[in-house]
């Protein structure tokens, strides 16, 4: 340790760290208690949430007040897939944040919680189209988990038929120790009783398991492999009824199974063993679609169940690929010889299915479910319902509810922002150390939560957009007010020059305008000025210095030197 060192921490190592000042005046060098930390004060507090991932739009409740019309529709629907037959395809309507994905997953949980129940085979598999937005991705994502599914299942039939063999074994040893005992005892009076195989005549059965008792369907189709895409078929003639071969011992482990021998068992693990082998995971690029596709075909029809696909977003799928893969997905069931799936789309656009093809449009959508906005009073109750488990017990001041609930319902009833406004707000109490969330937390929520999403928007722009939205901000910096096109293009001019980007036309760059106050991140009015005709007047709709940080921090921008815009003279009428 140098000298410097030396004289900044002391004699004694207390955990001075370099480059902070360590204050030993009135410690006591003998006490072994660790400093107060950066950490330590913030963990001082009293927490306020009790479990905050309750108020997270990926949390699915255990009940979903105001939907449950919408939750039992769709069960009548699903319902079918539990007695072995298909359901109909089901079309989710309704606006973000209406609950359409919480009560789709809350159904579907519940159905393959009953599947497994009734032991009736049927999986459900969830697919969010906003990011796997390509009927490729869409293809290999759902091949490569039903080849997870198989492969995991084969494992476990595998195991089983594994187990069989340790206990014909253990019958064996049984057998050969019991045959030994008999010759020391009787000598050679009696012979030993022989243990007749297995008949394959077509009147002999084997269904009753130990003790004479009915062995259940795991035992026999399942646990034993009976099941389609494997060899397991016994040998012709050789059928299960309720009679029992009178020379066939009541403990014998393959009594009650399709398996005559040891010999038909190994080669049933080899033909599982070969199956798992053969399931080959698709790349997330490279595959000819028709492959993928085969590949995901073979998957889903290697075992007799019912799947249901859904779709989030299905919307955002047929505008980036259209709707080949609804038309291929819509269409399989004509094709699959032991599976059989249901799709549910769900959307935010009422109107996408007029851009589908007249048949995939009649497959799919069989049947519709609208989910219409919450009012501010349903939005109270599910973030009243949420807040019980999410805070502690009296974390909430009485106005917090009700002014979230109203906050989400001047935006179209969304559930989802009204959770985030909740959230945010016991958030930003808790990082101040309060006890409680008051009114004032809320609305600095409300502000945090629109300057976030500005900032994604902004963030998120192409280049070109940027320019255009950077020369807007240089030009009010200037104090230039009322701001038009000819000008915004005489800046972004200058600014391509600096980057040695293309310069786009000014028509283009009008359509960037325009595109830039859809977003709502600038407001653009056409208005008249007599005889020298019809502008475009522009101003900034969002915070300007937060807006230029953004803009600032794209590797691209950050070069740009300070460009003092130039203003033509204006002839005001």
């Amino acid at each position: 340790m140098s000298d410097e060192d030396t004289e900044t921490t002391g004699s004694d190592d207390v955990g001075g760290i370099d480059g902070f000042s360590t204050d030993l005046e009135g410690t006591d060098l003998g006490d072994d208690e660790p400093k107060q930390g950066l950490f330590d004060d913030l963990l001082s507090g009293e927490p306020i949430f009790e479990n905050k991932e309750v108020l997270r739009p990926s949390y699915t409740p255990h009940e979903l007040p105001h939907r449950s019309d919408q939750i039992n529709k769709m069960a009548t629907i699903l319902v079918a897939a539990l007695r072995g037959e298909t359901p109909s395809n089901i079309l989710i309507y309704g606006k973000t944040g209406t609950g359409k994905t919480a009560s789709a997953k809350f159904v579907s949980k519940e159905l393959e919680s009953t599947s497994q129940k009734y032991s009736v085979p049927c999986d459900v598999e969830y697919i969010n189209c906003e990011v796997t937005d390509t009927q490729y991705r869409v293809l290999a994502q759902l091949a490569n988990k039903f080849i997870e599914k198989n492969q995991r299942r084969i494992d476990d039939r595998i195991d089983s038929l594994e187990d069989r063999l340790d206990a014909l074994e253990e019958y064996d040893e049984r057998s050969d120790a019991a045959d030994a005992a008999g010759d020391e005892t009787e000598g050679d009076l009696f012979e030993p009783p022989e243990v007749e195989p297995v008949s394959t005549d077509a009147n002999t059965s084997t269904s009753t398991g130990e003790g004479g008792e009915t062995p259940s369907s795991d035992s026999t189709d399942e646990t034993e492999g009976s099941f389609t895409g494997a060899s397991t078929d016994a040998e012709p003639g050789h059928e299960t009824d309720d009679s029992v071969d009178a020379t066939l011992p009541p403990d014998h482990p393959l009594e009650s199974t399709p398996f005559d021998s040891r010999e038909e068992v190994e080669e049933q693990i080899e033909s599982l063993e070969e199956d798992r082998d053969s399931f080959e995971e698709v790349p997330m690029t490279g595959w000819p679609t028709d492959r993928v596709y085969s590949v995901f075909f073979d998957a889903v029809d290697y075992d007799e169940r019912v799947v249901v696909i859904m779709l989030d977003e299905i919307d955002k799928l047929v505008e980036k690929s259209g709707d080949d893969t609804l038309y291929n997905l819509s269409r399989m069931n004509s094709e699959l010889e032991n599976s059989r799936v249901s799709i549910i789309g769900i959307s935010n656009d009422l109107k996408f299915t007029d851009f589908l093809d007249p048949r995939v449009k009649s497959s799919l959508g069989e049947e519709e479910i609208v989910f219409p906005p919450y009012d501010a009073n349903q939005l109270r109750d599910i973030l009243e319902h949420r807040s019980d488990v999410a805070f502690k017990g009296g974390a909430l001041s009485d106005d917090v509810i009700p002014l979230c609930a109203a906050f989400a319902a001047q935006e179209h009833g969304d559930a989802r922002r009204a959770l985030d406004l909740l959230r945010t707000a016991g958030e930003l109490a808790e990082r101040s150390q309060a006890e409680t969330i008051v009114e004032e937390h809320v609305r600095q929520a409300q502000d945090k939560i629109e300057l976030d999403r500005v900032v994604e928007v902004v963030r998120t722009l192409p280049t070109q957009s940027k320019l255009v939205l950077f020369s807007i901000i240089l030009l009010e910096k200037n104090g230039v007010h009322s701001i038009n096109t000819g000008e915004v293009f005489n800046i972004y001019k200058r600014l391509c020059e600096e980057i040695d980007a293309d310069v786009l036309t000014q028509r283009r760059v009008t359509d960037l305008i325009s595109e830039l106050d859809m977003l709502g991140i600038v407001n653009a009015v056409v208005v008249s000025k007599g005889r020298y005709g019809r502008t475009k007047e522009i101003s900034l709709s969002v915070p300007q210095e937060e807006t230029e940080a953004v803009l600032l921090s794209d590797s691209r921008l950050s070069d740009i030197d300070d460009v003092q815009p130039f203003v033509q003279a204006r002839f005001e009428n």
